[in-house]
């Protein structure tokens, strides 16, 4: 959250035309008539105005409210127990999950954090604003095989779908999922305090699938892997039904997947994520997203040709001392 280095003294105009300090305003009009009306952005901008209005503004009632009603996943007694834990509640809650993950994070030493015993996803679909599926899993990061296998956690259960209802009318349904679906999936780890929204505000991709035809939805973001290299950080929705009609969410999944396409394992997350959630923050948008993931994309193709080159070589060094080895036996051979 910003903070504001100076006090500003707020001005309303009562009936009589004068002028009147944000001070003569009873806290309890300015909680249950002005603050619960704002979003939270700008009740983060409000705290500058006012030693009153930062006092009141930073309560945390009025943050696990606003929590709340962005994210319904947070009314989970889970996640309100791994909240109630942070440094200012809700508010922490708030200021780490809501600006984008920056990619010129400072990495920290990890013999000096805790050692996460577990993540919780806090995750919440919206299709046209209106929200249409609520999930909070808690996942163990302490076993071997979540250490060692390839990090994939999946939100539904095999047989659970969810119908995604809208008006034909309106479009091709493509276009209408991409343009009104919107996903959040927020990443807390209880033991560091830490959290952080791992799905873009809108999709990156859209695409069927070659085999199935169902439709695929990539909210992804790109985070530092340290040494300079960049991972993936992708939420794929599913989507699959008959044209024309209402189609269900088959399947949401979130991995994690580097430069040469690789599926990272659990013991890798854990250090991306650490990085990640004490790193920068920033405001991000729908261009900005898409522009850092195709970046990504391009990055990742300029990684495959050179591997492909490196075989090549690597090819072309074998043939010929292959070669050099069959003339070298053959000299001899004759010279006996």
């Amino acid at each position: 959250m910003s903070s504001c280095s100076t006090n500003t003294t707020v001005q309303t105009t009562d009936q009589g035309g004068g002028n009147t300090s944000i001070a003569a305003i009873h806290p309890d009009i300015i909680q249950s008539h002005i603050l619960n009306r704002l979003d939270g952005q700008t009740i983060a901008s409000t705290t500058c105005a006012s030693k009153q209005l930062h006092s009141l503004c930073t309560e945390d009632n009025l943050w696990r409210d606003i929590c709340n009603s962005t994210w319904p996943s947070t009314t989970d007694h889970r996640v309100r127990d791994a909240i109630s834990d942070f440094p200012s509640g809700h508010l922490s809650f708030y200021s780490q999950s809501v600006p984008a993950l920056h990619h010129r994070c400072r990495p920290k030493k990890s013999h000096l954090l805790p050692k996460t015993s577990e993540l919780i996803s806090a995750v919440d679909i919206y299709y046209d604003e209106k929200l249409i599926y609520s999930k909070v899993m808690v996942t163990e990061t302490l076993s071997g095989w979540f250490l060692c296998s390839p990090f994939r956690l999946d939100l539904l259960d095999p047989k659970e779908t969810v119908p995604v209802k809208f008006d034909v009318e309106e479009g091709d349904c493509r276009t209408l999922l991409e343009q009104r679906m919107r996903v959040s999936w927020i990443l807390i780890d209880p033991k560091r305090k830490r959290a952080a929204n791992v799905a873009s505000m809108t999709s990156v991709e859209t695409r069927r699938h070659w085999l199935t035809e169902d439709i695929q939805l990539r909210f992804a973001i790109v985070m530092p892997a340290g040494g300079g290299d960049l991972v993936q950080c992708g939420v794929v929705v599913t989507c699959g039904g008959k044209e024309g009609g209402d189609l269900q969410v088959r399947e949401v999944t979130l991995q994690v997947g580097d430069m040469e396409g690789k599926v990272l394992n659990g013991s890798d997350i854990l250090g991306i994520l650490h990085e990640a959630m004490d790193g920068e923050r920033k405001k991000s948008n729908r261009d900005i997203e898409r522009e850092s993931y195709e970046k990504f994309l391009k990055m990742k193709i300029q990684c495959r040709e050179r591997n492909q080159r490196r075989e090549r070589s690597l090819d072309m060094m074998c043939i010929a001392t292959g070669v050099t080895i069959f003339f070298a036996l053959c000299f001899l051979t004759l010279l006996r």
